[in-house]
């Protein structure tokens, strides 16, 4: 079933909401990880208001589908979609990164309700979602597994193992999305340790593979059901994405990846993310 063209205006605003949170709780901090977590803001928008099973009200609801932020970095990203939601106070998003918080800057299971997995090394969180698919097929659970993975994470020698593997178990289970913005902290992707051709590596490890626009809500969906209609691969859902997407001081810059953020800045791009979500 496709979405329809009220969906798709309500997940467009819940995109901009993601990233106003997220450059508001960034920008009071003054620092922090904001390519990476505006560039996903689409995808969790679909993810977490159209396809994901879950229940803010119960957490640990044993039956819901689970999500893993491989690239813990973005946690601030995923805190936003979390707080609107309302699994914690939204207040708490003035506490990102503080002493005692309950949201540090990666991702930690133990002290942020919603958050399945830990995260911060690159490269583990796909093992982790890999082994949660697993274990919901060994228990006969029909819980699915969301996984987002960075592309600079992507060169990481784990990412493969547990590529793998996951086509091995035939999980199908097990929907992965890689935040391909073609940047990381040193540089451009394709200077640093070039991935393509991407879509033909994970078609080689017998994964299904989708290439979509990443900042599409319809074309993040259309590929989600299409993954979640497969009797036994795991689907990789590369998402063409730009670095920083929404934010004038930070879109397509390297920068991004970890900048200093004034309160100028940082009250402007709301502003702007304001005026475009009351124009769709």
């Amino acid at each position: 079933m496709r979405l329809t063209e009220r969906e798709v205006k309500d997940l467009k605003r819940k995109a901009l909401r993601i990233r106003m949170i997220t450059i508001e709780m960034i920008g009071k901090l003054g620092v922090g990880h904001i390519g990476g977590s505006l560039s996903i803001a689409d995808a969790l928008a679909v993810l977490y208001y159209k396809v994901m099973k879950i229940d803010p009200k119960n957490p640990k609801w044993e039956d819901r589908d689970f999500f893993v932020l491989s690239k813990g970095h973005a946690g601030p990203a995923l805190y936003s979609v979390l707080a609107d939601l309302g699994y914690f106070p939204y207040e708490w998003i003035d506490t990102l990164n503080k002493p005692d918080t309950n949201l540090p800057s990666h991702c930690d299971r133990l002290k942020t309700p919603g958050v399945d997995m830990t995260a911060g090394s690159l490269g583990q969180g796909l093992s982790a979602a890999v082994g949660m698919a697993l274990a919901a097929k060994i228990c006969n659970k029909d819980n699915y597994v969301y996984a987002i993975i960075g592309d600079g994470e992507s060169q990481e020698g784990q990412i493969w193992e547990a590529a793998m593997f996951a086509s091995h178990n035939r999980l199908n289970n097990l929907i992965v999305l890689t935040d391909y913005n073609k940047m990381q902290i040193d540089g451009y992707i394709k200077e640093v340790n070039n991935l393509e051709p991407l879509a033909d590596k994970w078609r080689a490890f017998n994964w299904n593979v989708i290439e979509v626009d990443g900042h599409n809500v319809e074309q993040i969906y259309d590929a989600i059901m299409e993954g979640k209609s497969q009797d036994e691969k795991p689907t990789m859902i590369i998402l063409h994405t730009t670095k920083g997407k929404g934010a004038y001081f930070a879109e397509g810059k390297v920068t991004s990846h970890n900048m200093s953020i004034s309160a100028e800045e940082w009250q402007r791009a709301i502003e702007m993310l304001r005026k475009e979500s009351e124009s769709i």
